[in-house]
């Protein structure tokens, strides 16, 4: 499989403990000879849109999107008819665009929560990194089977999902404590 932008990057089990990556499924949104961006899409935060810009009354959640530039707030969407300068990522999916659009639309009630996600911080690898990464077996690259429709599919327990839907070995870590320093 090549990699790509509309991947999915699954965590192996062998990460478990990594602070950023522990049982990460991140959609790649952009990979190209200058390296590659993605997004943890199963790690919510603890607060929403309306509390880091209470103008937009909102209560969106917030998901880690990784490690990188975590001060600043990164989406997903699918509506590039509304939102304009939308990046696609794949057929239906995109990413970034007009801010200011998107406050007017969700202040409006014209964009719902399974059409547009919002993560502080992104994750991100120089040229080389991430097929190094998937050469040394600390991803599994995935298809995104799910689309647009991943939005709303992708929740803190979809790593244990995948695991258990990849069968073997996979099914006993995804009982595995988060830490494992709990077992």
């Amino acid at each position: 499989m090549t990699l790509k932008k509309g991947k999915i990057l699954i965590a192996k089990p062998s990460i478990i403990g990594d602070v950023s990556f522990n049982r990460a499924i991140i959609l790649i949104v952009d990979h190209s000879n200058e390296g590659s961006i993605g997004f943890i899409l199963n790690k919510p935060m603890d607060f929403e849109l309306g509390d880091l810009i209470p103008e937009i009354k909102s209560n969106f959640p917030i998901y880690n999107g990784g490690p990188v530039q975590q001060d600043n707030l990164y989406f997903i969407h699918k509506l590039p008819k509304l939102i304009p300068d939308s990046i696609e990522i794949s057929e239906g999916l995109y990413w970034s665009g007009n801010f200011e659009k998107v406050s007017k639309l969700i202040t409006a009630g014209k964009i719902n929560q399974a059409e547009i996600r919002f993560f502080l911080g992104y994750s991100g690898w120089d040229v080389d990194q991430l097929n190094s990464e998937l050469d040394s077996n600390t991803w599994i690259l995935s298809e995104n089977n799910y689309q647009d429709k991943i939005i709303q599919e992708v929740d803190p327990s979809f790593w244990k999902k995948k695991m258990l839907d990849m069968g073997g070995e996979y099914s006993l870590w995804s009982n595995a404590p988060e830490n494992p320093s709990y077992n």
